[in-house]
């Protein structure tokens, strides 16, 4: 088989390739993100089979089950009244080594070498890189194989990410409506996306607008606790204040204690935060208790609108309208604390 350099691939084009009935003979999936590699991989079995072709020309193997010998011994053989068969290795990270060998990942490489043409080989590898270097090599050299690095998304770019897909679904998204979205479910792709193909086949006009997003997601465009914390991160008190009356109009679905312990929750890591000296990612996620860089940076930014004395105070207030809200010391209507919490806080 002729070996040359392949050129960049992306999910996009894989999928573009796949839905044209372009195959691949190996696939190699791997990264972080398992979203594209689960969608990549499905996408393949819809596109190179049809239903009928299937109990006789599809194989699913899982790794920690999986013989390697077994799955090439299996690609080796021809399809049964189908032009192909697909043969799956999903969570091929968990292979385990045969004693007295080496990785068995390996001996795809041999494989590799002379793959079958009626055979679409597709190797899942979820978490990190395929460590297999003969068979990697030959992968990333060989024409008819591919890999895809499928890597976390990271939150400053999601909002694009969110658009994008939304112009892959013929939708339009505004900022406001994409940073919606990305704030309230963050990076699971799964749900994110899944999310949005719902909203794009409710969008009669094909914009995804907040007040789309609100109805039928459960987001309020306006008025939630995550408005109420950036409008105390940036000191909005009159946005603030409009959100607190809000609550107190609909408290069914926005009960104070809720409130007040995300906003407890909030102010704590703020206040850590105001305490470090090594300010890296890793340490604001682990301060903030997120998973979300983008988040994790809201709080870092919130210490730059209120000190640590401030914050100890606010601690403080976030304590004693707890210990009121619950009755204990106070016979005041709970919004009434709320307000006042509000305004302790925008003062301290």
């Amino acid at each position: 088989m002729a070996v040359k350099k392949q050129p960049a691939v992306t999910f996009t084009s894989l999928c573009n390739e796949v839905k044209q009935h372009n195959f691949r003979q190996i696939y190699v999936l791997q990264g972080e993100e398992p979203y594209y590699i689960d969608r990549l991989q499905q996408l393949i079995i819809d596109n190179a089979l049809t239903e009928d072709q299937r109990d006789f020309n599809l194989t699913i193997y899982y790794g920690n089950t999986a013989n390697v010998r077994d799955v090439i011994a299996d690609c080796r053989q021809y399809p049964a009244f189908a032009p192909c068969k697909v043969v799956v290795v999903r969570e091929a990270q968990l292979i385990p080594k045969q004693p007295g060998h080496k990785d068995d990942l390996d001996l795809f490489a041999g494989y590799a070498e002379q793959p079958v043409a009626t055979t679409i080989l597709v190797i899942c590898h979820k978490g990190a890189t395929l460590k297999s270097k003969p068979f990697m090599d030959l992968v990333k050299k060989t024409e008819g194989c591919v890999v895809l690095d499928s890597n976390k998304v990271r939150d400053r770019d999601l909002p694009n990410l969110i658009t994008g897909y939304a112009s892959s679904l013929g939708c339009a998204i505004d900022v406001k409506a994409a940073s919606m979205l990305a704030d309230h479910i963050g990076t699971d792709l799964a749900r994110q996306f899944s999310e949005m193909d719902k909203l794009a086949m409710l969008a009669t006009d094909h914009n995804i607008t907040p007040l789309l997003i609100e109805k039928n997601i459960g987001i309020s465009k306006d008025f939630n606790n995550f408005e109420l914390e950036d409008a105390l991160r940036t000191r909005d008190a009159e946005k603030a204040y409009r959100i607190v009356d809000y609550f107190k109009r609909n408290p069914k679905n926005n009960p104070a204690v809720v409130t007040v312990a995300m906003m407890f929750s909030f102010f704590s890591g703020v206040l850590i935060m105001s305490t470090m000296r090594d300010k890296s990612p890793a340490n604001l996620m682990a301060a903030a208790g997120t998973r979300s860089e983008w988040r994790a940076r809201k709080f870092d930014e919130a210490t730059r609108k209120y000190n640590t004395a401030q914050l100890v105070k606010i601690i403080g207030y976030l304590r004693e309208c707890d210990t009121h809200s619950k009755g204990i010391g106070s016979r005041q209507d709970q919004y009434d604390l709320l307000r006042e919490l509000v305004y302790n806080i925008l003062h301290a």
